[in-house]
């Protein structure tokens, strides 16, 4: 079986089905080895931690182009956390290319922030306010979790640097946006479901973290932790076939 995780950032699989790709900024900086000690000297903390940990079995792609896999030769598109971040165009295009790939009856899994949940939890809780002022502190924090990173303008781990690197990062590399940190749009089943209608997938399913139509999911480690613990709490998982 050939899985493709697309957007993989650090969490890949060491089973040989599958391939891990991404396009990270870490990966594209470790491309370029002459100048990787003079990287390393602008890296400090977590971020270095990230690039020295890196795993070796990814590939480098840029998942808005043309995948370079034949058509109809891939069991199973997954990816986590990927669609969000793609304006609309680009994620109906981007799914259209994917199905592309798969084989006939082929899998498509994918996770996204669950927004019906989202909605829940901050309904809910402005009905703890009613009854708890103390609560009241908190509630800023059900706002972010739906709208942060839509409206962000620069990119996380740049606003906590020292003003001269903060500077020249936000210069060379862009704001969060450009950077792909911002979340274009989200999704519930119903309008992920119908997304997937439109382009003529098939057998849309709503999953759980450890429940899927791939054989042997589980195994592979990508929704799960080692501990049998959910990787992305809050998630949405849909599953649909070519």
């Amino acid at each position: 079986m050939r899985i493709l995780n697309l957007g993989c950032g650090t969490k890949v699989s060491l089973i040989s089905d599958v391939i891990n790709i991404d396009f990270s900024i870490y990966l594209q900086l470790r491309k370029y080895r002459l100048f990787r000690p003079i990287i390393l000297l602008f890296l400090k903390g977590e971020r270095l931690r990230r690039f020295k940990n890196l795993p070796d079995n990814i590939m480098v792609h840029n998942l808005t182009e043309r995948l370079p896999f034949a058509s109809d030769s891939i069991d199973v598109v997954y990816h986590s956390h990927l669609l969000e971040h793609l304006d609309r165009n680009i994620a109906k295009r981007s799914l259209l290319e994917f199905k592309r790939v798969l084989k006939s009856g082929g899998i498509q899994r994918i996770v996204v922030p669950d927004f019906e949940q989202m909605c829940r939890d901050y309904l809910f809780h402005i009905s703890i306010c009613e009854n708890n002022p103390d609560e009241t502190k908190k509630h800023d924090q059900y706002v972010a979790a739906i709208i942060e990173q839509c409206v962000r303008k620069e990119a996380f781990s740049t606003s906590h640097q020292k003003t001269f690197r903060r500077f020249l990062e936000n210069a060379l590399l862009g704001d969060a946006r450009q950077r792909g940190e911002t979340h274009q749009w989200m999704y519930d089943k119903t309008s992920l479901g119908a997304l997937l209608i439109s382009i003529e997938y098939k057998n849309i399913i709503t999953q759980s973290y450890n429940t899927s139509l791939i054989k042997n999911w589980n195994e592979y480690g990508l929704d799960i932790e080692k501990n049998g613990h959910e990787y992305k709490p809050g998630s949405l998982y849909i599953e649909a076939q070519k």
